[in-house]
């Protein structure tokens, strides 16, 4: 190895000392590696943030989790158009629909039911148009929300239609905005609730999650008995009403082996008592294999993109190493004519290469761990570089280098050396 190193070392003095003499000529044809290695890791690192976070955002809504939700159907599906004023528009999940899954569906672990309505807050003199999600207590347990003061609702408050209510950080600022929150009271349309606690809203993300606008809970037996199932709208044009029992139905399986199984059976038990279309299936398991998908495709695509700057900074070397062994035509011939093998010439002129492709390279590793960081600080977007996209742009800067000069090398070891000795 030592012996090795000592062998190449004046070829890489020689090619190190052929850089400094033409350092702008040099820097310059560098500067499409630069960018090509740069390019290559922030393209990367920008599509690993983005990718990322819309699989974080899925994970959060649970592998093992299926959601049911109610959806209102179109004139078509036999439902009421908008245009409909002064009628009852009924449709969605029922009850029974979430007794139908515990009882039929192999494998379901636990079902949360849910309704989500708008309601009219008011503090003192401070009112606010509030989302409501009336659910039970294992709702915090199957999406994920931390508990930043006081209790969330309990098994006692769901049996005894406790008007009691639980508030996100969105919903504290925008109604009460002060110390001392857990344990006031506000009230809620007709009701009066006492606050028992504050939780954490959802983070944001590419996938939205069940209560991604919630602003507070409280017991769906208190919902129901407070405010009914119908919700009334009043208008100029005259009243619409919706009666939705259940906005979701989230179902828990006892293992992700059988999610997508039992997404199917979910659909299949309730089409079978709905006539209409008025409810759909989203499987987070699903959609985390196929976010996986998308990023390994979205991740090839801007390596392809960003590898044509590499390509170019190719190009530019193979330029620049023609222009040089043109210039060394003379010094060429003189090496020949000393005895100097082909193979050496060839050497020579390619440790020339690796020397402009290596320098290119790492300068643009540091400009490819850089300008993520400058993303991340200036418009708060994730970008993550990962070890691997280091590597493989450096890896490619370097081969690339060598393939194309290679053409040149050959180029200036088949010269004639009493050709070459005769050029001026």
């Amino acid at each position: 190895m030592h012996k090795s190193i000592l062998y190449f070392w004046p070829f890489v003095k020689l090619g190190l000392t052929d850089v400094w003499r033409h350092k702008t000529r040099s820097f310059l044809t560098m500067l499409g590696m630069v960018f090509g290695v740069g390019s290559v890791i922030s393209m990367l690192a920008v599509g690993e943030g983005a990718s990322m976070q819309a699989l974080e955002s899925i994970k959060r809504l649970g592998s093992e989790n299926i959601m049911v939700m109610s959806v209102k159907p179109t004139s078509e599906d036999g439902g009421s158009s908008s245009s409909e004023r002064g009628k009852l528009a009924v449709y969605g999940l029922l009850y029974a629909d979430e007794q139908r899954i515990k009882e039929t569906v192999p494998g379901v672990a636990l079902t949360v039911p849910a309704r989500m309505t708008r309601r009219m807050a008011r503090v003192g003199e401070r009112q606010y148009e509030m989302r409501v999600v009336e659910t039970e207590p294992n709702w915090f347990s199957v999406v994920n929300r931390p508990i930043l003061a006081g209790r969330v609702i309990s098994e006692n408050d769901l049996r005894m239609r406790s008007n009691v209510c639980v508030l996100t950080e969105h919903g504290v600022r925008r109604l009460l905005a002060a110390e001392g929150i857990v344990g006031q009271r506000i009230r809620i349309a007709s009701g009066i609730f006492e606050v028992i606690g504050i939780v954490k809203n959802e983070d944001g993300g590419t996938v939205r999650s069940p209560d991604s606008e919630a602003d507070v809970y409280i017991p769906l037996t208190t919902g129901t008995k407070m405010f009914g199932e119908a919700n009334i709208r009043y208008s100029a044009g005259g009243m619409e009403g919706e009666k939705v029992e259940l906005s979701q139905i989230i179902v828990r399986m006892k293992s992700v082996n059988v999610v997508e199984a039992g997404s199917k059976a979910i659909e299949s038990v309730i089409s079978r008592f709905h006539k209409k279309k008025d409810f759909k299936i989203d499987v987070p398991l699903t959609l985390l294999r196929e976010a996986e998908r998308t990023k390994r495709t979205y991740n090839v695509v801007l390596g392809a993109i960003a590898g044509i700057s590499l390509l170019v900074g190719g190009i530019g070397i193979m330029n620049i190493m023609l222009a040089s062994v043109t210039e060394r035509t003379k010094e060429i011939g003189i090496r020949r004519a000393i005895g100097a093998r082909r193979s050496l010439i060839v050497l020579q002129f390619l440790i020339n290469t690796c020397v402009l492709s290596i320098g290119g390279g790492l300068i643009g590793l540091l400009l490819g761990v850089l300008i993520p960081v400058l993303i991340t600080v200036f418009t708060d977007m994730p970008t993550v570089v990962q070890p691997y996209s280091l590597t493989l742009a450096f890896g490619i800067s370097v081969g690339i280098g060598i393939v194309f000069g290679l053409y040149p090398a050959m180029s200036a070891a088949k010269l004639d050396p009493i050709e070459a000795l005769r050029h001026e």
